[in-house]
């Protein structure tokens, strides 16, 4: 049985409302949207489309979750929008279907998609993902877990942001951003490692070293991309964690890793 529903909201026939559902004044949940156990929908938000929203989720005002893709490229049929739980969608974040029939934008758990943010069709995002004020990913990015995107950022489609890297605010992302750096400026650059952010998340002393070394090897020893990824191959932490997990992004990357920068 669904929880409070405010009786000025307008709930289609065929909607689906897990148990404690509330749904807030004017607010608006269209007729294949699924909604789970406990999720909220403050005043004059909108879940619309099929969508499948897990528990504990919140939906604040003017958010728009669900809405047709604004690719060109769309014929009809029925995709959709996939979304885990806890997750949190602030004052008019907006989050658009895939754009083929079958296919779905996905967004993982426990993430924070602050106000003004836009996700576009087809992306990917992972857990625990902090995407600040008015971030706009374009259709296709993948966003690994635990990454944080600074206000304004904007990620080209296609790319990727490896998981527990750091985009900073303004910045302009054009190619992949690998895990555990910080990138910077338009177009965005590598700066640094994210030692914060890499301490908050529980990495070791050991652990967070070895990310230093990564990124000495990737972008501070002059070498090229080929040269690099030979030495992380052949380097004594190969078989660990993190060098597994660059040595697998950087040789699925498509559209290239983000440069050095000064």
């Amino acid at each position: 049985m669904a929880g409070k529903i405010h009786p000025t909201a307008i709930i289609e026939p065929g909607a689906q409302l897990g148990a404690d559902v509330e749904i807030g004044a004017y607010a608006y949940v269209g007729g294949t949207a699924v909604l789970g156990a406990g999720t909220r929908l403050h005043h004059h938000a909108t879940v619309e489309g099929h969508t499948v929203m897990g528990a504990q989720c919140q939906v604040f005002p003017y958010a728009c979750i669900g809405g047709k893709t604004q690719d060109l490229k769309y014929k009809g049929g029925k995709p959709g929008v996939r979304i885990g739980d806890r997750n949190v969608f602030r004052e008019y974040v907006s989050v658009h279907e895939a754009t083929n029939d079958g296919e779905f934008t996905i967004i993982g758990s426990d993430n924070l998609i602050l106000a003004y943010c836009h996700v576009a069709h087809d992306c990917v995002l992972g857990n625990k993902i902090i995407m600040s004020n008015y971030t706009g990913l374009a259709g296709h990015v993948i966003v690994e877990d635990s990454v944080v995107v600074g206000a304004y950022g904007a990620v080209h489609q296609f790319c990727r942001l490896g998981a527990h890297a750091m985009l900073s605010a303004c910045s302009k992302l054009v190619q992949d951003l690998p895990p555990y750096f910080i990138a910077d400026g338009s177009p965005a650059t590598l700066r640094a490692y994210n030692k914060v952010g890499l301490e908050r998340s529980g990495f070791t002393a050991e652990q967070i070293d070895r990310v230093r070394q990564l990124y000495r090897l990737l972008y501070r020893d002059g070498l090229n991309r080929s040269q690099a990824l030979e030495k992380l191959a052949a380097h004594e932490h190969a078989a660990t964690a993190e060098f597994q997990r660059m040595i697998a992004f950087a040789k699925a990357s498509e559209r290239g890793l983000a440069p050095g920068g000064s």
